[in-house]
């Protein structure tokens, strides 16, 4: 199948399911999207008994595409731009240690402890796992994705404060769980021994190197944007910025994803939009970006809604993602503890934060393209169908509980602004 066609066929479908979403069963785009794509293709496999057409072809769509690939080296930088673009600069500047904190320490806390607890748990399920392809499905796992958390966080009335925590948080350590689960990739994948220095170069390379490139990025994007007034080349720069400095990143092994984010929140921050965009540039960069934003959006999330037809679900495996579901949610609660205690006593924090990151840190797309990426001596299958029964439970359960438990811990805006 050529480009076009499985580009037009995915955005088809994205309309067509967006639109019964919003016409039918009003949930967040992201859930209803996912949840009518998962129900399609459960019906085109039981339509498959009588007549396997549908099946065929959607399962040559699938297998056309690089998951991986496409989401990782083209959708993500886009998605995270899009996400820092919009996100409250001041609000994050005030949380910018807990959110820097959460997403470095958090996630490497995460990667070990969800590696450690699989490492049994497979074991007394009988299977033979290496400790450090276990730390391979931990670093995979513990990202959370800022795509399918933030337009439910706004429905459920979120206090700013807390938003911020949480999307924050999501921006970065997508780019830092990359980064670590490549990290552990090259030590699992080599032949020869990886000293701590190795690890270290890597590991400052790619992170610190990725928030320079972004920087820079945004600079010229910001001097770009200075000098002129002319909103169709303003909308065009900001999506050279993104497209140039994701492959720039890439052909120099430093994070896209942290340089993507470094240059969004760049560009996007107050400061640099009053002195550089006029209010109608603001509308259209602000419009196109929602635009790519929810485009994106939905296509990935019809993409792993089909994914469910390239997995092949044995009874063990499956059981090992359902006792994987809790052993996921508790090592990120522990993993949140300890920041969230040092800096409850210094910053306003919004009362029950633990329980409600936890809950609200919702695994997405990456933790999937992370997964398609491992090698088959990696047990690649096994983490797989791990990975996709946490992936459906996070966004289907955990999506649509969260508004609910923000409403009954009783810290949505509505409580937040009575308390002044």
């Amino acid at each position: 199948m050529d480009f076009y066609l499985i580009t037009a066929i995915l955005v088809g479908l994205a309309a067509a399911f967006g639109y019964i979403n919003l016409r039918f069963l009003k949930l967040p785009n992201t859930i209803g999207i996912m949840l009518i794509t998962l129900l399609f293709t459960l019906g085109v496999l039981g339509l498959s008994y009588y007549d396997d057409t549908l099946l065929e072809a959607e399962k040559e769509i699938i297998n056309s595409i690089d998951f991986e690939k496409v989401l990782l080296d083209g959708m993500l930088s886009f998605l995270l731009f899009a996400g820092a673009l919009h996100t409250n600069f001041e609000q994050l500047r005030l949380q910018r240690w807990p959110v820097m904190v959460f997403a470095t320490v958090g996630v490497l806390t995460s990667t070990f402890l969800v590696g450690g607890a699989m490492y049994y748990v497979l074991m007394l399920l009988g299977f033979e796992v290496a400790f450090i392809y276990c730390l391979l499905f931990g670093a995979l796992i513990s990202p959370t994705d800022p795509i399918a958390v933030l337009g439910i966080l706004k429905k459920a009335g979120a206090p700013k404060k807390l938003e911020t925590k949480i999307v924050g948080e999501s921006l970065f350590n997508d780019g830092v769980g990359v980064v670590v689960f490549l990290t552990l990739f090259k030590i699992a994948g080599s032949t020869e021994a990886v000293t701590p220095v190795d690890i270290l170069e890597l590991f400052g390379l790619e992170v610190l190197g990725g928030i320079g490139l972004g920087l820079a990025i945004g600079w010229i994007a910001y001097k770009l944007l200075k000098s002129i007034d002319d909103y169709d080349i303003e909308v065009i720069i900001t999506l050279a910025a993104v497209m140039g400095g994701t492959v720039i990143a890439q052909r120099l092994h430093l994070s896209a994803p942290l340089a993507m984010v470094t240059a969004g929140l760049v560009v996007g921050n107050d400061t640099v939009r009053k002195t550089t965009m006029s209010q109608l540039t603001e509308t259209y960069v602000d419009k196109f970006w929602e635009l790519v934003d929810i485009l994106l959006n939905t296509i990935l999330f019809v993409l792993i809604g089909m994914e469910l037809l390239v997995l092949s679900f044995e009874l063990s495996a499956v059981i090992a993602g359902l006792i994987a579901i809790p052993v996921v949610l508790l090592c990120r609660y522990i993993s949140l503890l300890l920041p969230i205690n040092f800096f409850e006593k210094h910053l306003d924090f919004v009362p029950r934060t633990d329980v409600i990151m936890t809950w609200g840190g919702l695994r997405g797309g990456i933790s999937i393209a992370l997964a398609l990426s491992l090698t088959q001596e990696m047990h690649r299958d096994l983490f797989l169908v791990i990975t996709y029964v946490i992936v459906v439970f996070s966004i289907l359960v955990q999506g649509l509980s969260v508004g609910t438990i923000i409403k009954k811990l009783g810290v949505s805006q509505v409580s937040e602004s009575s308390s002044h």
